[in-house]
């Protein structure tokens, strides 16, 4: 990089790398530091140099074929020029000087207008017309961090929902360029999801699930493509009123029902063993389902497993935690130290062990899933009085006031779970299957 002097100010020259000499004619550069002083030159060389790359490289950008990239080489050129990028008609109500200088930035050594540099800097192209599908295809690349460290099944369900949102949308008012997105096509989206809520006793939970997808998806790629497409998406989601709550198992159900010698025996094993491991445990089902060799402590003196983020994410902050094993989740995890690799991965357990209680009738309403074994847990606790704080750690909850400290130790969570827990009213040579 060498400085030169030519009167009283120091221009920068420098040859033109091999690699842009299809977008510059010019084999040598030379460039005014707008200075006389030669320590502020030197430390200005550097920038600019910089800067005219990042000319050159979005002038390289702006010769592919994907109508997207191109539009992003022309905001970048503009970037490059000292200019914020902006369409042609936003350009012409500027101020005259601006409007001036942008024109004399897009001009070449000869004076001529560089095609290139006059579309990125007066805004003579306009942004690609990316179609809803392409927008979900452009997501799953913004969106990476978003799924890191989920596991197979987490991801799965991550994408599908999202999927199933474009899906839908798309079969209702077609696969459209988001900048044709009008407010008629997200009413119609809308009408098209209360019609499944009236008719089809769809929740309206599911529904705003639904648009709340789609909407994510359209804004993140409208905001970070920057294609400034003003999309109407507000004020779409409906009333969700009183919610419909996983129903807990009674005491008297769990005992005498689901934990009658033999019941369970048509279940695997693996999907039983889970189901016997919530019963006092209160663990999600993908928390049993997720644990690994490492997370389960049968060894220690207080058994117990370990909800961890390892090789998955966990539902909140709150979720990591260690739960003391006692009565059958504990003779349930010892069936199986080494975890259930079948569900690891896997998003059948609900629907396997929710099929097998329903044909065999083993729920105690219609409405109730294996899910409300957890809630069974909370239920118990609460009526033992147990502590908030104590409820709130062992459910993976968030407190409702401020947390100190690190909770209590596993010693006393076990003996506040002895008060819950639940064993066979037989003993353990009756309930040999289990």
């Amino acid at each position: 990089m060498t400085l030169i002097l030519r009167g009283t100010t120091y221009y920068l020259k420098r040859r033109v790398p091999s690699r842009y000499q299809g977008v510059e004619t010019r084999p040598w550069l030379v460039i005014s530091l707008k200075t006389d002083s030669r320590l502020e030159a030197e430390a200005k060389a550097a920038a600019v140099w910089d800067q005219t790359c990042q000319g050159w490289e979005a002038r390289l950008k702006g010769q592919a074929d994907d109508a997207l990239v191109r539009f992003e080489a022309a905001r970048d050129l503009a970037q490059a020029h000292g200019f914020r990028f902006a369409k042609a008609p936003q350009v012409a109500r500027q101020p005259l000087d601006e409007i001036l200088d942008r024109v004399d930035a897009a001009r070449g050594p000869g004076g001529n207008l560089l095609k290139a540099d006059a579309v990125a800097v007066l805004g003579l192209t306009d942004p690609p017309a990316i179609t809803v599908s392409e927008a979900l295809n452009i997501f799953w690349v913004l969106t990476e961090e978003r799924t890191h460290g989920k596991d197979t099944n987490q991801l799965r369900i991550w994408r599908n929902q999202r999927k199933r949102a474009v899906t839908n949308f798309i079969d209702i008012a077609g696969d459209i360029p988001l900048a044709s997105i009008t407010r008629d096509h997200m009413l119609d989206f809308r009408q098209w999801w209360w019609e499944r809520i009236r008719d089809e006793g769809m929740t309206a939970n599911s529904a705003n699930k639904d648009i709340s997808a789609l909407v994510n998806i359209l804004r993140t790629v409208n905001e970070m493509k920057r294609l400034r497409v003003d999309l109407p998406v507000g004020k779409l989601a409906f009333s969700e009123g009183e919610q419909n709550t996983r129903l807990p198992f009674s005491n008297d159900w769990i005992r005498t029902v689901l934990l009658k010698p033999g019941v369970l025996d048509g279940l695997n094993d693996q999907a039983r063993d889970i189901l016997l491991a919530l019963i006092n445990t209160g663990c999600r089902p993908a928390e049993i389902a997720g644990l690994r060799p490492h997370h389960i402590l049968l060894g220690h003196k207080v058994p117990h497993i370990s909800i961890e983020p390892d090789g998955r994410t966990l539902k909140t902050v709150y979720s990591r935690r260690k739960i003391p094993l006692l009565g059958v989740s504990l003779n349930a995890m010892r069936r199986h130290p080494e975890g259930f690799p079948r569900y690891q991965v896997s998003g059948s357990l609900s629907a396997v062990v929710n099929k097998f209680l329903r044909e065999n009738d083993l729920m105690e309403t219609p409405a109730h899933s294996m899910y409300g074994l957890r809630h069974s847990f909370e239920d118990r606790m609460l009526a033992a009085g147990v502590d908030e704080r104590i409820r709130a750690d062992l459910m993976g909850h968030k407190l409702q006031r401020e947390r100190y400290g690190v909770g209590a130790p596993l010693e006393t969570s076990a003996a506040i779970i002895s008060q819950v827990a639940l064993s066979y009213d037989a003993p353990d040579a009756h309930a040999s299957s289990y």
